[in-house]
């Protein structure tokens, strides 16, 4: 396994794993599949030395993705990011994720970073559990946050420090 910062023509791809879990309505607050147009904007925010986004997987493969976002768009902030994890539905539960989290969580004060969050549907026990392994505690809960096919769900913020 191994990663690296994503280019623009890694964003198709990118773009195929996310849509893959949004009918799920476990992973993203998306209700419909975004396009590459769409996302073109998301993907010139991420910098290497602020907010990198790379793309994982093995022979050349992209089999998952990682981004490191603003959490909030204020220079006191900066040493907070939200980090997001998707991974291509046929190899998930392969170890992508866990490797993709652990490379954020060393990597992360290189760019100046030493808070970590996640904002986690509360019935996505997978993605709970994941960030759970690797010291995320449970910070915060947003009751009936969103509404998915007319059903309120709840967020978890789960954070560590690096």
């Amino acid at each position: 396994m191994n990663h690296r910062l994503a280019t623009l023509t890694d964003l198709p791809r990118i773009v195929e794993i996310y849509n893959s879990t949004v009918a799920s309505r476990v992973v993203t607050a998306d209700l419909e599949p975004v396009s590459v147009a769409s996302r073109e904007a998301w993907f010139h925010e991420h910098r290497s030395d602020f907010r990198p986004l790379w793309v994982a997987g093995d022979c050349g493969e992209i089999k998952g993705w990682l981004s490191f976002s603003r959490f909030y768009p204020r220079a006191a902030y900066d040493k907070t990011a939200e980090v997001s994890v998707y991974v291509d539905e046929r190899t998930r539960r392969s170890g992508i994720a866990s490797y993709l989290l652990e490379q954020a969580i060393g990597y992360a004060p290189t760019i100046k970073i030493d808070t970590l969050i996640g904002f986690i549907f509360s019935h996505n026990e997978p993605s709970l559990k994941l960030f759970e392994k690797f010291g995320f505690a449970r910070w915060g809960y947003l009751p009936a946050v969103t509404a998915l096919d007319g059903i309120e769900r709840d967020v978890v913020i789960v954070g560590r420090k690096v």
